[in-house]
């Protein structure tokens, strides 16, 4: 396998549509893979300490995609970053495909966990974040990317009930907000992690300088959550 990084292409930003536009056939979701990109795309270039020929490093940051469906900016980030070859992408969702309609991480090089059913991503964080400060991995940081609907999910009530007093610093949720969420809840989605303990960001998903402020911000003791803003979903 020959990734982008060894044939020493490099790509931008500006590449990502590119290689989303590779990526044809059904059950796309279109929208929940535009809504990520930015986010993705500046933590993997600006943000996580991992590295395409370093997989398996144990004190690496691990990114868990719980928002598993519609990954189409999650693989297109990863071939741009060299985790995976960009000549997967036109395969995407076939039947010998490694790129399916879910992130496996047996298949896909980089992917720390299989994801798609919603509410598992930041339960498996919190357990991540636990296990890697009782090895004394303190800098490695776990981020996990979850949908605003995705809260709905008591698993994700009781992870983040969790871990505000367990003082999880090592712990970081991303949450992208398309207004998808069916119940609404007091004080919007910063207010529930505020209620757990947590330190929280709410910012202009779309902006990358904004992004990287909060996605770098000091929150000693705290697990951290960015929320990030996108355009509402289209019904």
């Amino acid at each position: 396998m020959t990734t982008t990084e060894e044939r020493g292409r490099t790509y931008g930003y500006a590449d990502l549509p590119a290689l989303m536009s590779l990526m044809t056939g059904d059950e796309k979701h279109g929208p929940a893979a535009t809504s990520t990109l930015d986010v993705l795309w500046v933590l993997y270039d600006r943000v996580l300490r991992v590295a395409p020929g370093r997989p398996d490093d144990p004190g690496r940051d691990r990114f868990l995609l719980s928002k598993g469906h519609g990954p189409m900016a999650y693989y297109a980030v990863l071939a741009a970053k060299g985790f995976v070859p960009e000549e997967w992408l036109p395969g995407f969702g076939s039947f010998d495909s490694p790129l399916g309609h879910h992130p496996d991480r047996t298949l896909v090089p980089g992917v720390e966990i299989g994801s798609g059913s919603l509410g598992h991503g930041l339960p498996i964080a919190v357990g991540s974040a636990l296990g890697l400060r009782a090895q004394g991995y303190d800098d490695a940081k776990v981020w996990v990317l979850v949908g605003d609907a995705e809260l709905d999910e008591g698993s994700n009530h009781e992870a983040i009930a969790f871990a505000g007093p367990a003082g999880l610093e090592g712990l970081h949720t991303v949450v992208v907000d398309n207004a998808s969420a069916r119940h609404a809840r007091p004080g919007g989605l910063a207010a529930r992690f505020e209620a757990a303990g947590w330190s929280v960001v709410t910012v202009d998903g779309r902006d990358h300088e904004a992004l990287y402020a909060a996605f770098t911000a000091p929150h000693p003791g705290r697990p951290h959550a960015v929320v990030a803003r996108v355009e509402p979903k289209a019904v």
